[in-house]
């Protein structure tokens, strides 16, 4: 393997997100060796997932391959791995490709969708963390409309027209709204034995309201523009359970449907090695203020995996991609430092803003104390999200699928082209009821 012979350290960053492509750009001409491993061969832009789980983008428009975006990085290195432990004391990862040493590692891996100890919900609900989780819904949610009109009756139909979505964050937010936005639409023009009233939109929160991180004027627009849609937003509410066919809460009601997508959170994932007692909520690691994964010698955390918990911060960052770009471009100087032997850095976070958009001309944007929602919201979050996707294809792909979408009200990739196959039903000895807090 490259890099073996070398005389100059070796940086290896696990993982090909945000934060780690962050740090790989940043040691581009110093005299280190980079090697980026991750188990796919490409980036994933994860704030379009959606779009490409409702049909309006392909999977090919958000994500971009990783040995491409550095060709021009003589120093680096890219191997599709799975990192399986690590040995900090000797310097090792475990791998599936064989064993690999490092002088400066860094993890980068991310998170996994959270379902908060519930095996029934983690077994048939659907999360969307990546782009194969994305097909898969968008082949489920049209695999389930044709599947209602093979069904006689209002009541069987049902189940299949009825789309949970679970958390009211901006990915359940913006999952519920283009999915209503096809019920609007879209749903009479391909299936015309169907009426708009035949199929439902749930947006499910546990908190008093969506957008929880948002400012009090964002969340109730974003809640104004889901219920002009045509969301049902239901509020203080706690999922159960769901066994498939009925999804269950707190009070007692219940809603019978065979699809129920999960955005109710998330959990920090990363290889064996690391000390349960530095591992925090959220299965993320405790870092410190350098991004130094606590007690832990020449070895880094960042973005969604890591928390730097302090008195303004006692839970950490959150979770969000410029959180992740600003640390991988932070450690990635202070590496050099360390090198060098010179005086490291402290880590500060400058938030940009937030912002979600909530189907066709509509959208919330915080920008400091600026609070702004409607149609120049979304221009400003559709210009946001453009300029941030990797590479130019991709930019011109996706605006002109947005363009075309904008203008005919009938874009999209509605195409099933492998069937997701449902999980078989659990013997009921095996079912768990544990209770779920969104």
């Amino acid at each position: 393997m490259r890099h073996i012979d070398s005389k100059f350290p070796r940086v290896v960053i696990i993982g090909g997100g945000f934060g780690g492509i962050e740090v790989a750009k940043g040691l581009k001409n110093k005299e280190v060796d980079v090697l980026l491993l991750d188990r796919n061969n490409h980036h994933t832009f994860q704030p379009l997932l959606y779009q490409v789980a409702t049909g309006t983008l392909d999977a090919p428009s958000i994500a971009f391959p990783l040995r491409k975006m550095f060709r021009k990085q003589e120093n680096f290195t890219f191997r599709i791995a799975d990192v399986q432990a690590i040995d900090a004391v000797n310097k090792l990862l475990q791998t599936d490709i064989g064993p690999i040493t490092y002088d400066y590692l860094v993890i980068a891996t991310g998170a996994t969708t959270n379902f908060f100890g519930n095996k029934d919900i983690e077994y048939y609900a659907m999360p969307m963390k990546n782009v194969r989780e994305a097909v898969n819904i968008r082949s489920f949610l049209l695999q389930n409309i044709e599947e209602s009109l093979l069904k006689s009756t209002s009541a069987e139909r049902t189940p299949y027209l009825n789309f949970v979505v679970v958390g009211g964050g901006p990915t359940g937010v913006e999952l519920s709204g283009a999915i209503a936005e096809i019920r609007n639409h879209i749903l009479t023009k391909d299936y015309p034995e169907l009426k708009k009233e035949d199929m439902s939109v749930y947006l499910v929160e546990g908190l008093p309201k969506i957008l929880a991180n948002l400012s009090p004027q964002a969340s109730e627009k974003a809640e104004l523009y889901l219920r002009e849609l045509g969301v049902k937003v239901l509020l203080n509410v706690q999922v159960t359970g769901y066994d498939g066919d009925v999804i269950t809460f707190a009070d007692g009601k219940s809603i019978p449907t065979k699809t129920v997508l999960w955005s109710a959170g998330v959990a920090g994932q990363f290889p064996a090695g690391i000390s349960d007692e530095i591992v925090v909520r959220g299965n993320r690691i405790r870092v410190d203020e350098e991004c130094r994964v606590i007690g832990m010698e020449d070895v880094f955390a960042i973005g969604d995996v890591a928390a730097m918990i302090s008195d303004e911060l006692p839970r950490g960052h959150p979770g969000v991609a410029p959180v992740a770009q600003q640390q991988g471009k932070f450690l990635a100087k202070n590496i050099i430092r360390l090198i060098n032997r010179q005086p490291t850095e402290k880590f500060k976070y400058f938030d940009k803003g937030s912002m979600a958009t909530v189907g066709r001309n509509k959208a919330v944007v915080d920008i400091g104390k600026i609070r702004f929602q409607g149609f120049f919201a979304w221009w400003v979050w559709m210009f946001v999200h453009l300029m941030s996707l990797v590479g130019f294809r991709n930019r011109v792909v996706t605006f002109i699928n947005w363009a075309i979408n904008y203008i005919t009200f009938n874009a999209g990739i509605r195409l099933i082209i492998h069937k997701y196959q449902r999980p078989p039903k659990r013997v009921s000895d095996l079912k768990d009821t544990h209770h779920v807090n969104q």
